[in-house]
């Protein structure tokens, strides 16, 4: 008999700092998928025996998933980590400083999937899959798997791992820098290791074992970014490959994830506010799956296990009531609970690191907001608050040069996204590290749209609601000038994928706070794609955007924001675009269009101005390849700078020097 409880889920709040519409590098890495939860979250439980009654959390996803690690040390209570003296921490900063001023510079580029599993850490070492001993993997001394070579790749790098749980097997996911289309592979661990089988257009994978001690890999299968059709497949002696679930409804996906503890698979069926949760038994992987909660219009929940118990992140208020099979006890998440409590230790790369904290109130700084960075000890942390048009404060990171002065007159570059509830992401970049040290400011804007502050502030920023992320951004480009961070004819702009809604609508709105921008595969004619359901991801972005087809009201709105559709004659800052010939989430055509008729309304504004007029930069740089968003792109990075430097009247000769202690040209 399944028991049944009652699970009373309430919204959830969540903060600080992640990212946009689409993750670059660690692309399109649903392995990894539900690491994005775990970073926002603080967890309290309760056994279902006790009447649960939590506060659970869960986040709108974007066109790409951001890739997050976790290693076993996950599992450790936080109380551990709290119980560190400062001086351990700073001596700990100062091994890591050590170490990052005497490896070679280069290295702060390499970027590979790597998993532990056993006494071995699975890697790319060059163009191959291999393996070293886990006390052994700083050293040369590594078994090769499987050369990447062999699959006449140009350029191909491992996107995701996945060991078989006794080590017979691994799995990896291949991808190259100008296409998002993957191939996961098979290799048969031996004394001379073997590719046992191929399969194209993998998105997500997982391995289980059976009850007769067989490997089963679970994957999806991805067409025209759409993913619909779950496979589970074995190898050796008992070959086989079946389908095993078809998602029908076009505006869902569907992606894998095996519970932390390798207990359950779970089959996540999704669109962008609603979801469905299939449970595979670990144990029992051929037996029939069980379905967690049917999808609601509006419910999105998520499943965790530990120790024979369930957890169900979700962003619902209303009590729900469950089925769960005689196996399962369940618990909820509460956002406002002692995280002390936590079975898991949570933590977020994007967030800013601990050292750093934070006083903000109503648009004033604070001496004490600012923090040395450890590890650089060159630059400051501030936290500052806009206050956007219609009172709501909007949170700023921003960081400089520790010893600049006069910062009103120090070059500023603002980063925005604001889509999809997804964070802005805050990583470290060597580009960024090379402005900060030449004296730039770089401002980062978490506006509403995002999911920075939670599921409500995504939703007050997105559908009939987006004019609110355009708001928030003036206001916080308005504050920092107002605050001595630069000044309009010093201030650039720059965004990728969907964050180019909102720059491009600030262009055309207020021109006159910017100087110059630069976007990478922007999304610049919402109206248009979202009136064409042949591309492949616009019945997906319906949730966010609207639709125009449809709804009257959805398409006289986007005409008020949509960038392409308000262009019109009148002075712009200069543009750079950056674009992907073959971008099948962004149409290149989109862009071009855009291009040719600012241009055309610039001309006509030029014309209209009279002679000494000083027309701005327009620049359409297309790259080669499919991908959306190629984040190590030297050429791209090398000329964004290019063009900032040139369009502010600066001299780039020390920042190029320096990046090139980074990049290798």
């Amino acid at each position: 008999m399944q028991q049944k409880s009652k699970l009373f889920l309430q919204a959830l709040k969540y903060s600080i700092p992640h990212l946009g519409k689409c993750m670059q590098k660690q692309h399109l890495n649903h392995c990894n998928f539900a690491d994005h939860y775990y970073n926002r979250i603080k967890l309290k439980k309760y056994h279902l025996t006790k009447c649960l009654q939590n506060k659970p959390t869960i986040s709108e996803l974007a066109r790409n998933i951001p890739s997050r690690s976790f290693s076993s040390k996950d599992f450790l209570p936080i109380k551990q980590e709290n119980e560190k003296s400062l001086s351990e921490n700073m001596d700990a900063f100062e091994k890591v400083r050590t170490k990052l001023e005497t490896q070679p510079q280069e290295e702060y580029e390499i970027i590979n999937a790597e998993v532990k599993h056993g006494g071995f850490v699975y890697y790319q070492e060059g163009c191959c899959l291999v393996r070293s001993k886990d006390e052994e993997a700083d050293n040369d001394n590594y078994e090769v798997l499987f050369n990447l070579e062999e699959l006449k790749l140009d350029q191909p790098f491992i996107d995701c791992i996945r060991v078989a749980p006794d080590e017979k097997y691994v799995a990896a996911k291949i991808r190259t820098e100008d296409s998002e289309a993957s191939t996961c592979i098979v290799v048969k661990l031996s004394d001379q290791p073997v590719m046992e089988a191929s399969f194209p257009n993998v998105s997500s994978f997982e391995w289980v074992k059976d009850e007769e001690e067989e490997d089963v890999l679970f994957y999806t299968f991805q067409r025209n970014l759409r993913c619909h059709d779950v496979y589970r497949a074995t190898f050796g002696d008992n070959k086989r490959n079946e389908r095993f679930y078809t998602e029908k409804d076009p505006s869902y996906f569907v992606f894998l994830y095996l519970t932390k503890d390798s207990r359950f698979l779970t089959i996540n069926i999704m669109n962008k506010t609603t979801s469905e949760v299939w449970l595979i038994d670990g144990l029992s992987p051929w037996d029939p799956p069980v379905l967690i909660q049917k999808r609601i219009h509006g419910v999105l929940y998520y499943v965790e296990h530990r120790d024979d118990e369930l957890y169900i992140l979700t962003n619902v208020g209303e009590p729900t009531e469950f089925k769960l099979p005689p196996w399962a006890c369940g618990f909820i998440m509460d956002t406002n609970s002692d995280p002390k409590n936590c079975p898991f230790q949570l933590c977020s790369p994007i967030r800013p690191p601990k050292y750093y904290t934070y006083k903000f109130a109503e648009g004033k700084l604070f001496e004490e907001t600012g923090h040395e960075d450890p590890i650089t000890k060159t630059s400051r942390v501030l936290r500052l608050e806009a206050k956007s048009k219609d009172g709501k404060s909007v949170p700023m990171t921003i960081f400089h040069k520790t010893d600049s002065e006069d910062l009103q007159k120090k070059p500023l570059l603002v980063h925005v996204y604001g889509a999809y509830g997804m964070d802005l992401k805050m990583n470290f970049r060597p580009e960024r590290r090379v402005l900060v040290d030449d004296g730039w400011i770089l401002a980062y804007c978490h506006v509403r749209g995002g999911g920075e502050l939670g599921l409500q502030w995504h939703a007050d920023g997105r559908l009939t609601k987006k004019l609110n992320g355009l708001a928030d951004l003036e206001a916080c480009i308005k504050t920092l000038h107002g605050q001595g961070f630069s000044q309009p004819s010093l201030t650039t702009l720059t965004a990728f994928s969907a964050g180019g809604v909102l720059v491009g609508a600030l262009c055309n709105s207020n021109p006159e706070l910017l100087r110059a921008v630069t976007l990478e595969a922007p999304f610049l004619d919402v109206l248009n794609t979202m009136m064409d359901t042949t591309l492949p991801l616009t019945l997906e972005e319906l949730e966010e955007w609207g639709n125009p087809s449809s709804d009257e009201k959805h398409k006289s709105y986007i005409k008020r924001y949509c960038p392409y559709q308000n262009i019109k004659p009148q002075h712009y800052p200069s543009i750079h675009i950056t674009a992907y010939e073959n971008d099948e989430r962004v149409p290149l055509k989109g862009i071009v269009n855009y291009t040719e008729k600012l241009k055309e309304a610039i001309m006509e504004h030029a014309k209209d101005t009279g002679e000494g007029y000083q027309a701005p930069n327009v620049v359409l740089d297309i790259q080669p390849g499919g991908n959306h968003v190629i984040e190590d792109s030297h050429k791209k990075i090398t000329a964004q700078i290019k063009f900032l430097y040139e369009e502010l009247g600066l001299d780039s000769t020390s920042v190029f020097e320096n990046l090139k202690k980074y990049l290798k040209f």
